[in-house]
């Protein structure tokens, strides 16, 4: 976009210029009127008496004006010379100032025009300026952090969503074909590819949801806190525990919910999505007969909720990957639904939009520990 008149360093080099000349005007000014009064001042002679100046007789009365006018013409000149040059010299010195304060702003407005889509690890990353230049510089780039993140988010949900849908879409697909290529279908094939359909849009459903939760609340980490309003981990935990309980019964799982009240302060809705997710991993990798433990509390400064589970052993290695997306854990769960692989990922997002951190540790003889840690809520 073209500029709109002069641009800021020339402004600031007339301006500093022109307050230079008008100083040194002053100066000017005032050095012509001293010296003339210190030429006026000096003692006169008798009157009738004569000064030789050269080879000529001239009255004393007509020194001290002629010594004045004499002073004030060479101050005169000798300013008119100097002034010009103090005025060049000062607009050169101002353009040069100007230009190295300014450095940093045009730093800024190269890496505003660089900026794409591709190109947002860009940083003004300034080392040398202070004060407001320094503040705007670390202002841009803090924003351009957000904006990274949010550009990553929007990625990763689009790489996400076209990889996993990929697969349900190809269930419909094939079992659409199938069927309407088979000129004997009768009533039971047809009800056998609804069910096969229903189960296809049901995951392509559920994963759809998970990743539009998950590129929202790594959005909202990266860009804004969640609305913050009082909760308690431990009523999340068994409004969650309620939706998962028909299916531990069906599996034989014991359930224990031990604790006390955490407060907290945050989105309940996010936090009960996060109790959601966790309890639903434990009932769905769990074992038939097996355990789930529900703890929560505080301590300390933070509120926790600490959901254990039997099932597989996972190596200590392999545990930071769960938390990836669509990572699943390592045994097939018997009787349920295949997952999306992104309940640990929703977790850890919306903990960390919370200002906390999820902890995960294998159980020993199999199963998991997974700890979620929040600030808790002051009173």
């Amino acid at each position: 976009m073209p500029l709109r008149g002069p641009g800021l360093r020339l402004r600031l080099t007339l301006l500093s210029t022109l307050l230079v000349a008008m100083v040194s005007a002053l100066l000017l000014y005032l050095g012509w009127l001293l010296v003339g009064d210190v030429a006026a001042s000096v003692p006169s002679l008798p009157p009738g008496t004569t000064v030789r100046v050269g080879d000529l007789d001239v009255p004393a009365s007509e020194v001290t004006s002629a010594v004045g006018a004499a002073a004030r013409a060479e101050v005169l000149r000798a300013g008119l010379i100097a002034f010009p040059l103090v005025v060049a010299a000062a607009g050169l010195v101002a353009w040069v100032l100007a230009g190295r304060i300014l450095a940093p702003l045009h730093a800024v407005t190269s890496a505003a025009r660089r900026l794409s889509a591709e190109s947002l690890d860009e940083r003004i990353a300034l080392r040398d300026a202070r004060g407001e230049v320094a503040e705007l510089a670390a202002t841009f780039d803090a924003m351009l952090d957000r904006l990274q993140a949010a550009f990553d988010a929007q990625r990763r949900f689009v790489a996400n969503a076209s990889h996993e849908l990929r697969t349900p879409l190809s269930v419909l697909r094939t079992e659409v074909d199938v069927t309407l290529a088979d000129p004997a279908a009768d009533v039971a094939e047809l009800r056998r590819m609804g069910d096969v359909v229903r189960d296809a849009t049901r995951r392509a459903d559920d994963l759809v949801g998970g990743l539009l939760l998950l590129a929202r609340t790594e959005a909202m980490g990266a860009v804004q806190a969640p609305a913050r309003r009082p909760a308690d981990l431990r009523g999340v935990a068994k409004r969650a525990l309620a939706v998962v309980a028909r299916e531990a019964r069906a599996k034989g799982v014991r359930v224990r919910v031990d604790g006390g009240p955490a407060p907290v302060s945050g989105d309940p809705v996010l936090l009960e999505r996060v109790a959601g997710n966790l309890l639903e991993n434990a009932v769905r990798h769990n074992v038939e007969g097996g355990w789930i433990e529900v703890r929560t509390g505080v301590r300390g400064a933070d509120a926790e909720l600490c959901v254990s589970s039997s099932g597989a052993e996972i190596p200590a290695e392999r545990v930071a990957e769960l938390f990836e997306p669509f990572r699943r854990g390592p045994v097939a769960r018997t009787g349920s639904a295949p997952g999306s692989g992104l309940g640990l990922s929703i977790v850890r997002a919306v903990v960390t939009a919370h200002g906390g951190e999820v902890r995960a540790d294998p159980v020993p003889g199999g199963g998991l520990t997974i700890t979620v840690i929040l600030p808790a809520a002051t009173s």
